[in-house]
């Protein structure tokens, strides 16, 4: 199995933590420090050894940062994680903060102490990061302090071994474009900007640049490594090689020096010497990396990775793959929801379902020849109150049993050497009540007009969100996080820059992968989400308009529960998506399924609705 439902934080040890924190900063002589969610590769999955903020508060979501002082010990999440924050960390040493409405630089603003000295690892922290600090800290006259080791690291006595994953090879029919054409297209971008060398520190794009993938982080396929590329086209790997065998280092011989990671700092020192221009992306580049840069003599060229936006823009080869790894991954959840419709309640729990989903998936990628790699991420399993937990991570502490007369949400994705999937479905488990039909309507009306939208050149994640919320709005209601994030080609199940939220300022391009997932949650009661992921297709003709149009194409096919439709609250063109969806979603998974019963199931979840 790829998810452990065991109990790994340990909220009961937060106090002695952070009591021995801050007994270090004297000798440090600091006032606080910061404890971020990312490692030295600033990356959403962390590996063990990396997994810090957990280690000291018990919290175990992928987005936060604590902020220890003498007197408080705040860890800032985003509204995904505010009812789990509650749930993991103890309360009588830990509040919760704002990710976003009001994140540590602006809390420090806001609240912190004149004179106040704030120590960061800077390993941990972007450039990016480092200057909002800075610049917070000096509005109250206080400090930013660049430590030279990170207590933590020092007090965590049982920490884990780095991790040595295997690297393998992405073959262009599977990766479309050729690593040597990815490396030549950035020494022209270097040339362009005039610069000697480009830093890249993103893992995502490590593994896409040089067509690799690694097993370091669990559900996320990079290696942790690092590269230089020079404008020359010459390309320097900062891989361990305990991670390549021969074939995959005699690939990558063709393309790049493999040196170990312990060369990095000197050769990025001696590439920066003489006042070379060095680019670095200030988001993904840690300050210790840049200091090595500007100490060297060099000049940091901050600019967007340039992997960033092709990595985004999935080639024909890429939107092959995931089409097909979605129709595989569609029939084994039509052999999972019918599984569960014939299961009876209260005889089912959260972690047997989320186990049952796993093994289905492995069962059907050995039948097609096409094996599950990994889950995408950790499935999210929650019945009744635990599906208004947005991100909620079922334990064997919290699982509990599906009941009659409640919603069951089920989020969940897979990793498969053609592409990523990521996919929510909210069931009933028996007849539910009226109030959650009528929210469940609501937010499928959202996730259709999406699906719907048409828009034109340049429009931007933000301009979007607004038609998933509408129907919700109208209600009085809303939900805490983005419609959709962008997602990879046998890579991260969140990858920038792409989104559908009130935030994103990235123009939609064709090519771009993203999910498409509003939702309602009433805490301690019920949740509901419902996601496909689309892809951005590109700009065609509208009958009698004047311009040319973008508009998304669905990747995922599965049955939308029937029985929580309130068909009269769709309009005649809404209800008309919805069962052409089914339609399609019958068509395509059909030659995929050999059971009859499942057959029989999926002939019937996908029936036409009508007013």
């Amino acid at each position: 199995m790829f998810q452990s439902f065991e109990v790994t934080s340990t909220p009961q040890f937060g106090h002695e933590r952070v009591m021995a924190l801050r007994a270090a900063f004297d000798a440090l002589a600091i006032d606080a420090f910061l404890v971020p969610r990312a490692d030295e590769f600033q990356g959403e999955y962390v590996p063990a050894y990396a997994e810090r903020l957990a280690w000291l508060s018990g919290f175990t979501g992928s987005a936060g940062i604590a902020l220890v002082t003498r007197s408080q010990a705040i860890v800032f999440v985003d509204g995904r994680y505010t009812t789990q924050l509650l749930d993991q960390v103890d309360t009588s040493v830990f509040s919760g903060g704002d990710l976003v409405g009001e994140p540590p630089h602006q809390w420090l603003g806001k609240h912190g102490p004149k004179g106040m000295r704030l120590g960061i690892d800077p390993w941990l922290h972007s450039g990016a990061e480092v200057r909002r600090l800075e610049k917070a800290l000096a509005e109250i006259g206080g400090a930013l302090v660049l430590l030279p080791h990170n207590p933590l690291d020092r007090l965590w006595t049982d920490r884990p071994e780095a991790p040595l994953g295997a690297v393998t090879i992405q073959t262009v029919a599977q990766a479309g474009v050729l690593a040597s054409e990815k490396i030549g297209a950035i020494a022209t971008h270097l040339v362009e900007k005039n610069c000697a060398a480009l830093l890249v520190t993103d893992p995502s794009s490590i593994a896409w640049i040089f067509n690799i993938r690694g097993n370091d982080v669990p559900h996320t396929p990079h290696p942790l490594a690092r590269a230089i590329i020079h404008a020359g086209g010459r390309a320097e790997l900062f891989l361990d090689n305990r991670k390549t065998d021969i074939e995959a280092e005699a690939y990558l011989a063709q393309l790049c020096t493999q040196l170990s990671p312990a060369d990095l700092a000197d050769r990025l020192a001696a590439v920066s010497a003489n006042g070379a221009r060095v680019m670095v992306d200030p988001d993904l580049a840690s300050q210790a990396l840049t200091d090595i840069i500007r100490n060297a003599g060099g000049e940091v060229v901050e600019g967007s990775d340039p992997a960033k936006l092709p990595r985004a823009r999935k080639n024909q080869a890429e939107l092959n793959g995931s089409a097909a790894a979605h129709l595989q991954d569609g029939a084994a959840m039509v052999a999972f929801l019918h599984w569960l419709e014939t299961r009876k309640p209260a005889t089912v729990s959260e972690i047997a379902a989320a186990e049952r989903l796993e093994a289905i998936r492995a069962e059907v990628g050995q039948a097609m020849q096409n094996p599950l790699k990994d889950l995408s991420f950790d499935t999210i399993s929650g019945a009744g109150e635990h599906g208004a937990i947005i991100h909620y991570r079922v334990t064997t502490e919290s699982d509990r049993l599906l009941q009659a007369g409640e919603l069951y949400l089920i989020d969940s994705g897979a990793q498969y050497i053609n592409g990523t999937t990521d996919i929510t479905r909210t069931v009933a488990i028996g007849a539910v009540p009226e109030e959650q039909r009528r929210f469940f309507t609501l937010v499928l009306k959202g996730m259709i007009a999406i699906s719907m939208a048409r828009f034109p050149v340049g429009t931007r994640g933000c301009d979007l969100d607004p038609l998933a919320r509408i129907a919700l709005w109208n209600a009085g209601a809303d939900y805490a996080h983005g419609t959709g994030h962008g997602v990879g080609s046998f890579l991260s199940v969140h990858e920038g820059p792409q989104r559908i939220s009130r935030m994103s300022m990235q123009e939609l391009l064709p090519g771009m992968i993203l999910s498409n997932e509003p939702g309602y949650y009433r805490p301690g009661s019920f949740g509901i989400r419902i996601e496909n992921l689309v892809y951005v297709r590109d700009a065609e003709p509208v009958d009698g308009g004047d311009l040319d149009m973008l508009g998304f194409e669905t990747l995922t096919f599965c049955p939308i529960d029937r029985s929580l439709i309130i068909a009269e609250l769709l309009t005649h063109d809404e209800l008309h998506w919805l069962n052409d969806y089914h339609l399609r979603t019958r068509e395509a998974l059909m030659p995929l399924i050999h059971d009859a019963e499942v057959r029989a199931w999926l002939e019937n979840a996908t029936l036409p609705l009508v007013h």
